[in-house]
């Protein structure tokens, strides 16, 4: 935006115009991603407060932006015609509507800029933060959260605890034999039982028992699974076993 250069007239429409719909577009993701925030276990977190704060600021910001445009647009000379009877403008009157018109245009596109500087700016400290809240809930759990917490999440388990929060059930189908369990995830996720009882058995999730396996059990995640899921999602372990393996060379002359 700082580069963008125009005509005013029809020119600075076309200029303009899809620097409006991009900050209107920033607006939307931006509130998006607060609603998001806000209804995410990250609200337990110590300093979240301060971080919705922000992240409002940055929608206010956004928007407020879009409105700039939107004013650059108002202040834009535009070439219609007039009133039928009245005189149309020759190029002296032109030339006196945009030197008339450029400081306007140029004032709100200036205001428009610090706006977005600003959502910059909010952008870079908010994830900041965030990242900063994590760490520090995590480094100050009291020992008897740390200790019943065990090892952490593999990728496979944060994402199926993902998948189970939106919701999901425990079933036993009796189209591919009795006695077989299986899970159900609300959004298509494929959860093996096996990785259901590993984050059962760590009481992240729970059953509701007292519904029949053939109806489906609806499982809930506890308060210790969402604690869990405010956590960064852990990285896959690189595989190290190429890098370690013997390499065998065959003796030359010898045969197999």
């Amino acid at each position: 935006m700082h580069d963008v250069s125009y005509t005013p007239g029809t020119d600075a429409l076309h200029r303009i115009g899809p620097l409006l719909l991009q900050a209107q577009d920033l607006t939307a993701t931006a509130m998006l991603r607060l609603t998001a925030l806000d209804n995410s276990a990250y609200t337990h977190v110590a300093g979240s407060r301060a971080s919705l704060d922000l992240l409002s600021s940055v929608v206010s910001s956004s928007s407020l932006a879009g409105t700039d445009l939107a004013h650059v647009l108002l202040a834009n000379p535009y070439e219609g015609a007039q009133f039928a009877g009245y005189p149309a403008d020759d190029e002296a009157v032109r030339a006196a509507r945009h030197a008339e018109a450029i400081p306007k245009m140029s004032g709100h596109l200036n205001d428009a800029v610090h706006q977005l500087g600003l959502c910059a700016t909010g952008c870079h400290y908010l994830a900041h933060g965030i990242a900063e809240d994590l760490v520090s809930a995590q480094d100050h759990k009291p020992p008897a959260v740390q200790q019943t917490a065990g090892a952490a999440l593999s990728p496979a388990q944060y994402d199926a605890l993902t998948a189970l929060a939106v919701g999901g059930k425990l079933y036993e189908s009796s189209t591919r034999g009795l006695g077989v369990t299986r899970v159900a995830t609300q959004d298509g996720t494929r959860v093996s039982i096996a990785t259901y009882r590993a984050l059962a058995k760590r009481s992240l999730v729970i059953a509701d028992t007292g519904t029949s396996l053939f109806q489906g059990q609806k499982i809930t995640v506890t308060e210790a699974g969402q604690r869990a899921l405010a956590e960064p999602r852990p990285r896959a372990a690189l595989s190290t076993a190429a890098a370690t393996a013997p390499k065998v060379t065959a003796a030359q002359g010898v045969r197999r």
